[in-house]
């Protein structure tokens, strides 16, 4: 009869051996992953630090320079699209840097402020307004027009005004002399809801606007006179830019209507109807446009997408090892 040998393992300890293992395994292989994956962003941005050397390369020596027309002389643009606020394409401060290097440009007979905006802070169309009228000044033999395509209205026409003369459209949008502030109210939404609202400021008036709060008579009047004063000082620069050629009888002129170019060529809003094609060729008698608005450069745009892509590239790397 034989014997089964003694054995000094306890039962569960093989078990435990080959999970030890496996997870020994398993660990190993994660690791070596994680190491493939780094690599692999190594090596994309190594690519695109390549990729970017070369187009440095093979890019002119004088490509962060303005652009260039013929020595014959041409029409410079600058283009005003969409909303005039500090943080969009059509800022003051890339709006003036296109502004002053086409009046700069020796070349340029004249230059054209083709706008196609609904407005937007009077701060920033302020800005380019008074601009335009320094370079007019520093400029007299250059002269400058406003070409309304789309829509000229609120701070694009407070911009406009600034120009020697303002072309439309016929059926272009024209005027909103006028100012807004808005917001909304919701004084019994929280109550109806049983919410109780905790605001804590200093200064009697700091908090006028919350819209949870109703309006007292004394914020309404201050916020009235405020918005007046802005009011008269678009009124101001309108009659001051237009002069003579605007149709004051019309009591509806300052009140924040819009007209078609058709229209504001009646009520002296607009000089003329024109395309910006046209004014250059049988205004400034330099059919040849050249482009000097300030936009992202194919470097910027490339920077910023690849930054993008890298930084999504790591994130998502990161998220698939935890």
């Amino acid at each position: 009869m034989s014997e089964t040998p003694a054995t000094d393992s306890k039962p569960g300890e093989d078990n435990a051996w080959e999970r030890n293992l496996i997870s020994r395994i398993a660990l190993e292989a994660l690791t070596e992953q994680r190491r493939a994956r780094r690599w692999s962003i190594f090596f994309k941005i190594l690519l695109a630090l390549y990729l970017f050397a070369l187009l440095l390369l093979y890019l002119p020596g004088d490509w962060t320079s303005a652009p260039v027309g013929g020595t014959s002389g041409y029409t410079a643009l600058v283009e005003i699209d969409g909303i005039i606020s500090s943080d969009s394409t059509a800022s003051a401060d890339q709006v003036v840097t296109g502004l002053r290097r086409a009046f700069k440009d020796k070349n340029a007979r004249g230059v054209i402020l083709r706008i196609n905006s609904p407005g937007g802070s009077p701060v920033q169309a302020g800005y380019i307004h008074d601009e335009v009228l320094r370079l007019r000044e520093k400029y007299p033999e250059k002269p400058v027009y406003a070409v309304i395509t789309d829509t000229g209205a609120s701070g694009g026409y407070y911009v406009a005004v600034a120009a020697d003369k303002i072309y439309a459209n016929r059926a272009s949008i024209v005027g909103s002399i006028g100012v807004i502030y808005s917001g909304f109210g919701f004084v019994d939404t929280l109550e109806k809801l049983g919410i109780e609202r905790r605001v804590f400021s200093a200064g009697d008036d700091k908090a006028l606007m919350d819209p949870f709060s109703p309006l007292e008579t004394d914020a309404i009047r201050h916020m009235r006179t405020m918005l007046d004063e802005i009011h008269q000082q678009f009124i101001d620069v309108v009659r001051k830019g237009r002069g003579d050629r605007l149709q004051e009888q019309n009591a509806d002129l300052f009140s924040g209507l819009v007209w078609t170019g058709e229209q504001s060529v009646d009520l002296g809003l607009v000089d003329s109807l024109a395309s910006a094609s046209e004014v250059a060729r049988d205004i400034v008698g330099a059919e040849e446009i050249v482009d000097y608005t300030v936009r992202e450069s194919y470097l910027d745009r490339f920077a910023r997408r690849m930054g993008t892509t890298l930084a999504n590239e790591i994130e998502t790397e990161e998220f698939k090892l935890r």
